[in-house]
């Protein structure tokens, strides 16, 4: 049995406003509900999702040998009028560049959506999602 993962850890501190410095780790970055200074929490599970999916699509291709030479991942996602404004639809499109089989870029897509992607997993599984793809050379 593989050793647990420690928990992640994520804190953040008021610095203002609507804005707090966040930091993970090594890493930093500013979150801003006002999304003036920094993107808003939502903005940032948007690319959470996105940047989930596309780092396991990435990875699936280019374990299959594939050519892949860009990929670009756009979240758009549909929200509630009334607090909490959470997604209530999500879309994601892969525009994959490259001579990759659709049925890789496919597989890859569901590796991450059914196993993988573990902010996908976190959201609530009533939000619909749809996923698309395009394969350009």
């Amino acid at each position: 049995m593989a050793d647990a993962r420690p928990p992640l850890v994520a804190e953040l501190v008021w610095s203002g406003d609507l804005r707090f410095d966040a930091s993970s780790g090594a890493h930093t970055a500013i979150v801003d509900g006002d999304s003036k200074t920094g993107p808003s929490p939502a903005q940032y599970a948007a690319m959470g999702l996105a940047g989930c999916m596309a780092a396991d699509v990435v990875d699936i291709i280019r374990k299959g040998r594939h050519p892949l030479t860009a990929m670009r991942v756009t979240f758009t996602g549909a929200r509630a009028e009334e607090p909490p404004r959470r997604f209530t639809q999500i879309d994601l499109r892969f525009d994959i560049q490259g001579a990759v089989p659709p049925e890789a870029v496919e597989r890859a897509i569901a590796l991450s959506r059914e196993k993988y992607c573990s902010v996908l997993h976190t959201f609530r599984q009533d939000i619909p999602v749809s996923i698309t793809f395009e394969i350009t050379p």
